[in-house]
């Protein structure tokens, strides 16, 4: 039995740009729609010609495109002038796209107070400009602004618009829950009740966040019969976004009700490369990815539960509803207080080291653990911590070098233009194992902790060839308990420039700075470790 075809449109450089906060450069532009054309999706919105510098530059030098058709957006002619005297309009014909996507409304409420035309003059704009866009022999799609609402409101003219631009050509008409208000019970309704009068193989779907239900709607407006959805990279877009391509794409793979009846371009290797693509993407938007997000997030196969982890090793799919591996991610069992022998045995596999579970050394591991975490520790944050920790306990970790102290001072004085600044500066005073002598460094800093890392780093002796691309990009504290004598547990965040690599380590302390500076001496051995540096 063959399959129906799907068909994916990203609008993350149209519709995604209207997010607080995004602002994607022309180079954002090329270097998105290249990650979006490799995975397999269908239409690439580039943007608004002419509305903009960027988006003109953009149509005006469009990607190499291997897959995907470029579509250009823009809005229906204006009432009351001709298709060739509307510049807007002729700036879209004349963009060199693939496709043509209008926006047009669709609720009558929107055409008399936002347009201020009747609804007859509105139906002819959708008309003529459908019929401009094929003369050019270019495909055209109408995105039906607000429809759900306009349907509820007025069933019969929102069902006129669509209706006038398919008979007019429209290879998509797409419907819009521009608010993100409507529910999927409603969606699937609705949608049911319009391919009645326009053939579920011309019907698109464009969902908005608002009650969380973006991707449950476009899924169900599939079950209901569109055939082409519409969504952003990680659900970036408008308020609370749009639907989310990398939730959405993976299910429609994954799960047998869509993956039995659909066929998408984005074959199961592509698939491999979705979690790789959303966590890019958030690179290029400078943020944070979302650890918990599905399928994709750090978080989406990691298991605490000692229970949970038992289980998984005997068999993954007993907490797994998909493989890890088919998006591109791993599977985590994390180390903390909660964990039983099978989550160390997990993690100590995942790192290369073997072992049996009932080695009592694994015993011997797990307990310690639970006594650190006892004082504050947490290791299910701090991988490199952890990995240090377990290896020294089974003899693995050379000792590279000692620290026999540390001073910091702060002080606030005037520089030599007169203007009052605080400064920090650390001495450090280290034996590289195998030496006689003792190095001393000494460095300033934005504050302690960044002037005790400079030190730190600044003159490791032969060890200094290793560590001479590494920095600390984050640092977390969290006081853990109230009082004078509360214990703090910092969280460094290291990164090696040459290879991308990022690694996390913990310390723990009365002191602040002395749990910072415990967390940064980690993080030198982890790197030490992972090098293979050589002791003497």
């Amino acid at each position: 039995m063959s399959r129906e075809r799907l068909y994916l449109f990203d609008t993350t450089l149209r519709d995604g740009a209207q997010t607080s906060g995004v602002n994607f450069s022309l180079e954002d532009k090329r270097r998105i729609a290249e990650l979006l054309d490799g995975l397999g999706i269908d239409y690439i919105e580039g943007g608004y010609p002419g509305a903009n510098a960027t988006d003109t530059a953009f149509f005006a030098d469009r990607p190499k495109l291997q897959n995907a058709r470029f579509t250009a957006f823009g809005m229906t002619k204006r009432a009351g002038r001709s298709v060739s005297n509307d510049p807007g309009f002729q700036a879209i014909l004349k963009s060199g796209a693939d496709a043509i996507c209008l926006v047009a409304k669709s609720w009558d409420y929107h055409v008399r107070v936002a347009l201020g035309i009747s609804n007859e003059e509105n139906l002819e704009s959708v008309a003529q400009s459908v019929h401009a866009v094929r003369e050019t022999g270019t495909e055209v799609m109408i995105d039906c602004e607000h429809f759900f609402d306009g349907y509820k409101g007025n069933r019969e003219y929102a069902l006129a618009v669509a209706r006038t631009a398919y008979e007019a050509g429209a290879r998509w008409v797409v419907l819009c829950d521009t608010n993100g208000g409507t529910l999927p019970h409603e969606i699937e309704r609705i949608v049911r009740e319009v391919t009645e009068v326009i053939p579920g193989t011309h019907l698109g779907i464009h969902t908005h966040n608002d009650t969380e239900n973006a991707v449950a709607n476009a899924l169900a407006a599939v079950r209901a019969g569109v055939r082409q959805i519409q969504g952003t990279l990680n659900g970036i877009g408008e308020r609370c976004g749009n639907a989310n391509l990398t939730s959405i794409i993976p299910t429609l793979l994954l799960k047998s009700e869509f993956a039995d009846r659909f066929e998408t371009a984005v074959t199961p290797e592509r698939l491999m490369r979705i979690t790789q693509v959303s966590r890019i993407f958030d690179e290029i938007l400078n943020r944070a990815p979302n650890r918990q997000a599905p399928y994709v997030g750090e978080a989406a196969f990691t298991t605490k539960a000692g229970i949970h982890a038992s289980a998984i090793l005997k068999e993954p799919e007993t907490y797994e509803h998909v493989n890890p591996e088919s998006v591109g991610n791993r599977r985590r069992v994390l180390v903390s207080d909660q964990a039983g022998k099978s989550n160390i045995v997990a993690e100590l596999e995942r790192l290369g080291i073997p072992i049996p579970k009932d080695d009592e050394r694994v015993a011997q591991l797990l307990e310690v653990i639970k006594e650190r975490e006892a004082l504050g520790y947490a290791y299910e944050g701090a991988e490199a911590s952890f990995e240090l920790l377990a290896r020294r306990m089974l003899g693995q970790v050379p000792q590279y070098f000692t620290v026999d102290s540390f001073r910091v001072m702060v002080e606030k004085r005037h520089n030599a233009v007169g203007r009052l600044v605080t400064v920090s500066e650390a001495t450090v005073r280290v034996y590289i194992t195998g030496d006689d002598e003792p190095l001393w460094s000494v460095a300033e800093g934005n504050g302690p902790v960044h002037a005790l890392d400079r030190a730190l780093r600044k003159d490791l002796g032969r060890y200094q060839k290793h560590i001479q691309n590494v920095e600390l990009v984050d640092y977390k504290v969290r006081i853990l308990t109230g009082g004078t004598e509360a214990v703090t547990r910092v969280l460094v965040e290291s990164l090696d420039k040459a290879t991308g690599d990022r690694w996390f380590t913990v310390g723990v302390s009365p002191n602040i700075i002395d749990a910072s500076f415990e967390a940064l001496v980690d993080s030198i051995n982890y790197k030490l470790l992972k090098d293979g540096a050589q002791v003497g």
